[in-house]
């Protein structure tokens, strides 16, 4: 089983669920988790422990942003597309993926990005606001062209897969 994998169990992506994902809106709010759990836990010099309500909400909203949207009316987009290709990539241990595709980017772009989360920890612990601006930076970096290369990869499999063309419409 593939880590991804393992991250969608956790999710609970489900064949419909993933098309809810899919719908743009759930992949663009997803962009404002960060910078909330960042604000949220930046607070507690003004508001205390009550910085854990609104770090709690941007964790809860990370987990069920997924399932809260409808599907999209269509996937023929850059955000719809993206998730699709997560998905593809996610299933590549069933259903092979071209060479081209097979690509030590992908975890370097996750390296990235996890280096990004890091130091906005970081920058959270030691109140940098300079730390917190680039990690933000570096994880939405890491995180938006892994994206792109996932709609690659949508777009180079869909053709070779049957239910892959089917989730376009």
């Amino acid at each position: 089983m593939t880590l991804e994998r393992k991250v969608a169990k956790l999710f609970r992506l489900t064949d419909e669920t993933w098309m809810k994902h899919a719908n743009p809106w759930s992949v663009y709010t997803r962009y404002s988790v960060l910078p909330f759990i960042v604000l949220a836990f930046w607070s507690r010099v003004w508001i205390g422990w009550w910085c854990l309500v609104p770090g709690l909400v941007a964790i809860l909203w990370m987990f069920f942003n997924p399932v809260l949207f409808s599907k999209p009316k269509s996937t023929k987009n850059w955000a719809s597309k993206s998730v699709l290709g997560e998905r593809v990539y996610l299933n590549r241990d069933n259903v092979r993926i071209p060479d081209i595709h097979i690509t030590p980017l992908y975890t370097i772009l996750n390296i990235i990005s996890s280096v990004g989360m890091l130091l906005s920890i970081w920058a959270i612990v030691y109140y940098s606001i300079w730390g917190a601006i680039l990690g933000v930076a570096l994880a939405y970096l890491g995180k938006s062209w892994y994206l792109d290369r996932m709609v690659w990869l949508y777009e180079s499999m869909k053709s070779e897969n049957e239910d892959y063309k089917k989730w376009e419409y």
